[in-house]
């Protein structure tokens, strides 16, 4: 009879696989992120916070995991910060974290938990994302943990986000270059009959190898190009499909280059062929609503206010009711599938007020329906930087009828 022996499977280690990596920013950059968190922590009067959101996590500690349906944390102490992966990705989370790393294997049910209590040093004041926490995982964590409180420190941790380092700011510069960079490689492919996807793949492609060749110590992922025409400019958000285009089409430039897990952008407005005169006139009240923006962007000013005024400049044009969305939001860890600091914001119901170190789009929008004159969506998008006195427009792409009239 043949003896089956099952071999000792550890529930979490170490694997330290290789060097580290080289890392967006230096370890001071990280040392002090954590150290404004556990400010937080104390005022919160918290043992550990448990980061479970990709923007967290990369916030925090460098690495940007891909679930693929996996749990990831990092689990953040006084005296201790530790990412917690899932042994599919090998070494990799280790080389990529700032900090300590521990793996988690699958032989188990909920060898991630224990992994994650085994960071933690017994605590029982336990600071959580409450907007990323599902309650399945809430209700795991109290199974795992003697919990005598847990509190949300996604919107403590949002604030410190908000304002941008000096070493960000720099990044976020350059994603801004590589997404102008990206934008005239797709107004260069602009002609009758290429289709949309053909047309964003040589922004994309370009956007990519800038970065290549710019950040080469980086990951190279998530960079991508929404490129839209005709009915297709009605949403901000629509996807690339195969349609082909044609004369006299309304067009929608998006670039989204992404360096280190940080999201830049550049959206703007074109035609192919002369527009008509209904046309013309709704894509130069859309320009003049984003440069009354972009003067408006400055330290002091409300978000609630910014929008107030603008929403005031397309009433008197009877126009508001095409607006589409918010006239801007902040920058840094985001991306469209994770992260967004939804309290810098440029909405009616966001009153934070714009400081030094914060970084802020410009972006209105008109969606105008079909069997309307000029109908489709009208948007110019630019990033700004709040210095201590002013505001200063990173973005380089032209804008506006003068420059993005394409020939036909």
């Amino acid at each position: 009879m043949n003896q089956h022996t099952t071999p000792t499977r550890p529930e979490f280690f170490t694997f330290a696989n290789g060097e580290k990596a080289p890392l967006p920013f230096a370890q001071s950059e990280y040392d002090t992120r954590l150290a404004g968190l556990r400010r937080i922590m104390s005022d919160m009067k918290l043992d550990a916070v448990i980061l479970t959101s990709m923007h967290g996590i990369a916030y925090y500690s460098g690495f940007l995991y891909c679930a693929f349906g996996r749990p990831y944390a990092c689990v953040v102490t006084q005296d201790s910060a530790t990412t917690v992966s899932a042994n599919i990705d090998g070494g990799q989370p280790a080389r990529r974290s700032a900090c300590n790393n521990l793996v988690y294997t699958d032989w188990k049910r909920d060898n991630y938990w224990r992994a994650v209590k085994s960071c933690a040093n017994g605590a029982k004041r336990i600071g959580v994302e409450g907007d990323h926490l599902t309650l399945a995982q809430t209700d795991k964590l109290r199974s795992f943990f003697e919990v005598d409180h847990m509190a949300d420190i996604a919107p403590a941790s949002m604030e410190q986000r908000m304002i941008k380092s000096p070493a960000e700011i720099a990044l976020i510069r350059e994603g801004a270059r590589v997404a102008d960079h990206g934008g005239f490689a797709i107004r260069d492919a602009i002609k009758l009959g290429a289709s949309e996807i053909e047309i964003a793949m040589a922004g994309r492609d370009a956007m990519e190898l800038e970065i290549a060749r710019s950040f080469p110590a980086s990951e190279i992922r998530d960079s991508w190009v929404w490129f839209q025409s005709g009915l297709n400019t009605d949403g901000a958000h629509n996807p690339v499909t195969t349609r082909q285009l044609q004369q006299g089409d309304i067009l929608s430039l998006n670039t989204f280059p992404m360096i280190s897990a940080y999201y830049t952008a550049l959206e703007r407005t074109l035609f192919i062929g002369e527009p008509d005169a209904a046309s013309l006139k709704l894509w130069q009240a859309n320009v003049d609503a984003h440069e009354l923006g972009l003067s408006l962007i400055k330290p002091g000013a409300t978000c609630s206010g910014i929008c107030a005024e603008i929403n005031d400049l397309f009433a008197s044009r009877d126009l508001l009711q095409y607006r589409s969305f918010g006239y801007g939001h902040s920058f840094g860890v985001l991306s469209h599938y994770y992260g967004r600091e939804a309290g810098l914001e440029l909405r009616e119901d966001i009153d934070t007020v714009l400081t030094e170190g914060m970084v802020v789009s410009m972006e209105p929008m008109l969606t105008i329906p079909e069997g309307t004159a000029g109908a489709g969506g009208y948007r110019e998008h630019d990033i700004l930087v709040v210095g201590a006195d002013s505001s200063e427009n990173i973005t380089k792409f032209p804008y506006g009828p003068e420059h993005n009239i394409i020939s036909a």
